[in-house]
């Protein structure tokens, strides 16, 4: 993992979710919730051994605002917020690059990402990319879908549920489909 400067865990929506900065406040990465504040804590510490629990810096004081917001059903894309893809591949920024375009409340098929980078037959691939998202939900890897609507998998603790948790709170739109969640 690239070196955080620091690390803090803050509560939203659907639990206590960590965030660890770089010194020039880009995001190192995000965590969704455990199964409470210590175990995510926990995670936080394995993933950036060595980072301080600290209080944030500004920038990423705003970012956590935002992700407050994303998770209370505040529609924003986070394009703008910086993240450091110093250690994720070539192949994982493209699909992270074409699943942070899905907008707040729409959906793609891990095929449908696939078919977007240039490689319609990486699905699969796809779905293993962003099972190692370290930015989720800046890079909102719950928007991306196994083929025919079905939820697919989520490494997030408690797994398809939490994605579909999340699809509700957005009032997901499935493709050009009526609303996920009417």
């Amino acid at each position: 993992m690239p070196r955080a400067a620091g690390f803090c865990v803050f509560d939203t929506a659907i639990g206590g979710c960590g965030i660890a900065w770089a010194e020039d406040a880009r995001i190192v990465g995000v965590q969704l919730p455990e199964d409470d504040d210590k175990a995510t804590r926990a995670r936080m510490r394995r993933r950036f051994a060595g980072a301080p629990e600290s209080a944030p810096l500004p920038d990423v004081e705003a970012v956590i605002g935002r992700v407050r917001a994303l998770l209370e059903g505040e529609p924003d894309p986070m394009l703008d917020v910086p993240l450091d893809m110093s250690l994720v591949s070539p192949f994982e920024q493209r699909v992270y690059e074409i699943t942070r375009a899905i907008p707040p409340g729409r959906t793609l098929t891990y095929g449908e990402v696939a078919a977007r980078i240039g490689e319609p037959t990486a699905a699969r691939a796809v779905g293993q990319a962003l099972g190692h998202n370290p930015f989720a939900p800046i890079v909102p890897c719950h928007r991306v879908l196994a083929a025919g609507t079905g939820g697919g998998g989520f490494s997030a603790e408690g797994g398809v549920a939490t994605k579909l948790r999340m699809l509700q709170i957005e009032k997901a739109q499935l493709g050009s489909e009526p609303g996920l969640f009417d």
